[in-house]
């Protein structure tokens, strides 16, 4: 399965400069917050730097992304990861004053969106059918394996180079990432210039063009809700430590209750990409959406450790399973013209609702209980999701234009 899709080259370079690229963010977001830390001592300058690796995402995202409709989509990853380089360097020079720190990350952050626009725009010009699905498949192992080796090794690693070197460390991975998308990716797929004075031609026009059609179009605004209800479902991670706290457990069990979603993450895309047949993947997108909801009803029940590993990593192997199919699906109902713009906000609000959602369960788990917040986070996504499914089952039966066939 997963051999055919490495098997072509260009997707290839581009899983292996995405994996580089993860492998050194998550180091960075340890060393950010130890840095920040060590400076400072407050608790609220630390999650800020931690929230800056997400939200601006939104932003570089829905107003940047156009620019991948508009210059050779290869050229754009480049140059992102060419600046984001630089701008960790920068990063990493010991007794960078703070706001000038801060400055720096959501500069890098805002580049992030152009680069995911660019990348999701092209993978689907660079494979076809069931191997862009299985590659999407890969590409969440890979992100998940990262986090789980960020979790595991990301405090010995910057204790053992420092931050400072951490965060160079992660501008060399952006460097490498650049070398081996240049040198190995031959499909630039550049997209022409506007040909009719109907087509948007200026940047303000494709981002406006871009969200009529993600919140116009029935069956991508569907697709939409149901990738950004990531905001709910990854609250358990954000809240592991209080809720190790409620249930009786340890240091060790925050790891483990950290660890629980992306694990079965993993796992959620291997067995969709491998047992699950091409065309029953739409048709059951919208249930594992919801269902990825319900283990977490089973947290506000405060049970032990095992059981709540159990629920976390169920929910987080069916919300992996329905988001690769999600991206799918969304990337085949929009014409390869407009794509870039289009995936730019999804895929940045997908970012964006995750650092949210953890925010908001934050205030509401100081009022209610962290147990009762993962349990109605949830119910939250089960009742947003539904109306979403729904609608994109209706969306497919009435073939909606730009839904191929294997969508319907």
């Amino acid at each position: 399965m997963f051999r055919s899709v490495l098997a072509v080259a260009d997707f290839r370079w581009l899983w292996a400069g995405e994996a580089l690229s993860q492998a050194g963010d998550q180091l960075a977001r340890v060393a950010l917050a130890v840095l920040v830390f060590q400076r400072t001592s407050s608790p609220a300058l630390t999650a800020l730097s931690y929230a800056l690796t997400f939200v601006p995402t939104l932003i570089g995202g829905a107003l940047l992304g156009w620019v991948a409709d508009r210059v050779a989509r290869r050229t754009v990853m480049v140059a992102c990861d060419l600046a984001r380089a630089l701008l960790v360097a920068a990063m990493a020079v010991p007794g960078m004053p703070l706001p000038v720190l801060y400055l720096l990350l959501i500069g890098v952050t805002l580049l992030g969106g152009p680069f995911r626009a660019a990348q999701q725009a092209l993978l689907p010009d660079v494979l076809a059918g069931d191997l862009y699905v299985s590659a999407l498949a890969l590409r969440g192992m890979t992100i998940q394996s990262a986090q789980l080796a960020g979790f595991a090794c990301g405090g010995v690693l910057v204790a053992a180079l420092t931050p400072s070197w951490a965060l160079f460390v992660d501008a060399l991975t952006f460097l490498a990432s650049a070398i081996l998308v240049r040198t190995g990716v031959h499909h630039p797929a550049a997209v022409s210039p506007p040909t009719s004075s109907a087509e948007p031609t200026s940047a303000r026009g494709s981002v406006l063009a871009g969200v009529r059609v993600v919140f116009g179009d029935p069956a991508v605004r569907a697709l939409a809700v149901l990738s950004w209800l990531a905001g709910f479902y990854v609250v358990p991670e954000g809240l592991a430590a209080p809720y190790a706290a409620a249930i009786g457990t340890g240091t060790v069990g925050v790891g483990l209750l950290m660890a629980a979603d992306p694990a079965g993450s993993v796992v959620g895309a291997f067995v969709f990409a491998r047992w699950v047949p091409e065309r029953a993947r739409p048709k059951v997108l919208g249930l594992l959406a919801v269902l990825a909801g319900l283990p977490l009803l089973a947290c506000a029940a405060q049970p032990g450790l095992l059981v709540s590993l159990a629920a976390l990593g169920v929910s987080g192997a069916l919300a992996q399973a329905y988001q690769t199919q999600d991206t799918a699906s969304l990337a085949r109902a929009v014409p390869s013209a407009g794509r870039a713009q289009v995936m730019g906000i999804v895929v940045s609000g997908l970012v964006t609702v995750q650092g949210l959602g953890v925010l908001a369960a934050g205030v509401l788990a100081d009022v209610i209980g962290t147990p009762l917040t993962i349990g109605l986070a949830g119910l939250g996504g089960m009742a947003v999701g539904l109306p979403a499914a729904l609608s994109w089952q209706r969306a497919r039966r009435r073939s909606a234009p730009g839904l191929p066939e294997s969508s319907r």
